[in-house]
């Protein structure tokens, strides 16, 4: 079977978009009418005009997109693709910074669970942080759950305190890269120039030439004839596509066991059965949904 004719069959005959993050495999990517990080798709979620959303990437983000998009159905062909960075910052672990802080603002990442965006004041992702924390007057700021990422803020924002919480948290994936990797990288690709995601620990981003998100990456890598980069391997597909006359690295082992689940045969299930749906109570999406739509209005 050509999994990807019927995909593009259905997704016509059910009136569903499939959008797709810039670390899902290349053939997900391929097939998505969408593709982009963490804000391009909770923007361009809400702003779709069909009825079905399917979400490949993981949970978090199809909790995002059912949240800002509550009327319609939300769809996620590996309902056990998680995020351990979402699942180091509970409601309970928000609610006690808070009370040891009061006063002070809750930046939570966009990589988080539904009921923990809850509890905070605005969402940010790695594109949008820094413009985030500087849109509060509070000086003080808690920020989780990527101490790595609340680093980065902070070297952009050094009139503001950035409190990480918790302390130590961050993406597996992400944390792996060492300034070892950076100096190996400048030795073998003396042209290159390198760039790293602000998941990366502050060590890698200061050595790193350029620190950015995703989305920054497929703005701007066009601008160097050779690059190394240091995030999630999937970056690569999207940005050959782009730029087919640049030279990029990527470290083969750097990958998201998570974003690599969903593959053409679980999302052509998706799309002829209507599984599997995301659910968020009315409770918590409520609440999420106003720290998602304060982060949206900041970015405009």
């Amino acid at each position: 079977m050509n999994y990807e004719q019927q995909i593009k069959k259905l997704a016509a005959e059910k009136n569903a978009v499939i959008l797709a993050h810039n670390y899902q495999p290349p053939e997900i990517q391929d097939v998505a009418d969408i593709t982009g990080d963490s804000l391009e798709l909770a923007r361009l979620a809400k702003e779709a005009k069909e009825s079905t959303l399917v979400l490949c990437g993981v949970y978090f983000m199809a909790e995002t997109a059912k949240i800002l998009s509550p009327e319609k159905t939300v769809l996620i062909p590996r309902p056990d693709a998680g995020c351990p960075l979402a699942d180091q910052l509970t409601p309970e672990i928000v609610r006690a910074a808070k009370t040891a802080h009061p006063g002070s603002p809750f930046v939570v990442y966009v990589n988080s669970n539904a009921a923990t965006k809850a509890e905070c004041d605005i969402t940010c992702t790695s594109a949008n942080a820094a413009a985030v924390a500087a849109s509060l007057p509070e000086k003080k700021i808690l920020f989780g759950p990527d101490a790595n990422l609340a680093a980065w803020v902070q070297a952009q924002l050094p009139e503001k305190e950035i409190i990480a919480v918790p302390e130590n948290g961050g993406c597996p994936t992400h944390h792996n890269f060492s300034v070892r990797d950076v100096e190996i990288a400048r030795r073998e690709y003396p042209n290159a120039t390198i760039i790293c995601h602000p998941e990366c620990s502050r060590e890698v981003q200061l050595a790193s030439d350029m620190v950015g998100s995703t989305g920054y990456m497929i703005r701007n890598c066009g601008t160097e004839k050779e690059w190394v980069i240091f995030t999630e391997e999937g970056i690569a597909h999207p940005l050959q596509k782009k730029y087919p006359d640049t030279i990029f690295h990527v470290m083969a082992s750097a990958v998201c066991p998570n974003m690599k689940l969903i593959d053409l045969f679980d999302l052509y299930v998706t799309l002829r059965d209507g599984v599997y749906p995301v659910q968020v109570s009315d409770h918590i999406a409520a609440k999420a949904r106003t720290a998602i739509e304060r982060m949206i209005e900041v970015s405009k």
